[in-house]
């Protein structure tokens, strides 16, 4: 199961292939029920109900409402049979979202009344055990299963923190499994003679290096990432040509704000050996590892291994690379333009300016005290060994995320 959200965060039409693809990857893996955001209404309603309809995807959400045909967009729940054990699958979103491109066709409802009408509804129809899959963030998903009784799991999404171990919630076994489908919980229930949940328990795994790929769903991944990154690789020419026809074929150079990225070939005239310190790092190699697996042109990627993204002289295409490709001086140590001659004292970098990259799902290893020696200009005679990269290791091997 999903707690669905899980459409590209980016609206632009050439995302509608990830996501029709994403679609497509859940039915192959077996998906039985994935809950439904406003991520997925991103592209309208019409375009959505399509897809479901090809692909068959069992995607439910009991709070969404058709204004046309008086009931939900999608069904409500899912009863899904499995062994002897009759499971109720629902789906539930914010109603505090704004539905894009089909606010003036669905409604939303309270979430707490959407789930008091259609638990005892499960319940009617031979369903004895209850799982919610949950758009509603930690705190409002954790509020409705104690408000509302009979619902046994909660798969929570939305903006959730990763955790090793579920919790009981009142009568419920809650399940963090964190963004990005890097993660995997396993929620194991033990029933009693009606078949209805006694005691509860989750546990969620990190879906790391050691975590075998199936062949198949591993290339037909590959293939597709590394097709969509073309496309982005010529989009990318083709705005970044429209723009200069815009502007009188001003070149990025030529007119500039007064403060903008300058890149570390200007920095090196003044600090030559960190400079040579920093080309031994992994953040000098940054652009490159985007290189080897043909994704230089995924903007879910770019930001981070390079300087300045989109932003003021900082890097806009691929044609920038030369001079502003990997994690340079001034990821780290702020705009060029900006820097100050003579400094009272040395500038000191905090976790806070790792962790605008080094986040919970691109780095779930990252730990501060460990990585840091690895990047100081003075590094430490002996250096601490970093532990693999999970998501790193991902990326290598092609998977979406």
């Amino acid at each position: 199961m999903d707690a669905g959200g899980f459409f590209p965060e980016a609206a632009d039409s050439l995302y509608r292939e990830k996501a029709w693809f994403l679609m497509d990857g859940m039915v192959l893996l077996g998906t039985d029920a994935t809950g439904m955001s406003e991520k997925e209404l991103k592209y309208g309603r019409g375009w959505l109900l399509s897809q479901l309809k090809r692909t068959r995807l069992p995607m439910v959400c009991a709070n969404i409402w058709d204004k046309q045909t008086k009931k939900t967009l999608v069904p409500p729940y899912v009863i899904v049979k499995k062994g002897t054990v009759n499971v109720g699958v629902f789906g539930l979103t914010s109603d505090k979202v704004d539905l894009g491109p089909s606010r003036d066709s669905l409604t939303l409802e309270d979430p707490a009344l959407a789930a008091a009408r259609v638990v005892p509804e499960m319940r009617k129809k031979g369903a004895t055990v209850i799982v919610l899959l949950s758009q509603l963030g930690k705190v409002e998903s954790e509020d409705l299963v104690t408000g509302v009784d009979g619902i046994d799991v909660l798969i929570a999404g939305r903006n959730i923190p990763v955790l090793q171990k579920g919790r009981m919630i009142k009568n419920t076994v809650a399940c963090y499994g964190g963004e990005k489908g890097q993660n995997m919980g396993r929620t194991i229930v033990t029933l009693d003679a009606g078949r209805r949940m006694q005691t509860g328990e989750n546990d969620v795994y990190v879906l790391g290096p050691e975590v075998p790929e199936k062949p198949e769903i591993l290339q037909l991944v590959k293939s597709f990432n590394d097709a969509f990154n073309d496309k982005m690789r010529k989009l990318e020419k083709e705005r970044a040509a429209q723009a200069q026809l815009q502007t009188g074929g001003e070149g990025q150079g030529q007119k500039q704000s007064v403060d903008h990225f300058v890149g570390s070939e200007v920095c090196q005239r003044c600090h030559m050996p960190e400079f040579a310190q920093w080309q031994t790092t992994s953040h000098a190699k940054a652009w490159q590892t985007l290189v080897d697996v043909k994704k230089e042109s995924t903007p879910d990627c770019v930001p981070c291994h390079v300087v300045g993204y989109k932003q003021a002289g900082g890097f806009q295409t691929a044609d920038d690379a030369t001079r502003l490709g990997s994690v340079q001086c001034e990821n780290c140590h702020g705009m060029g333009t900006q820097h100050e001659a003579m400094p009272a004292q040395a500038q000191r970098i905090t976790e806070a300016t790792c962790r605008t990259c080094h986040t919970a799902s691109s780095s779930p290893v990252f730990d501060f005290a460990l990585f840091e020696p690895h990047i100081l200009h003075k590094r430490p005679a002996t250096l601490p060994t970093l532990p693999p990269n999970p998501a790193k290791e991902k990326m290598k091997a092609g998977s979406m995320h």
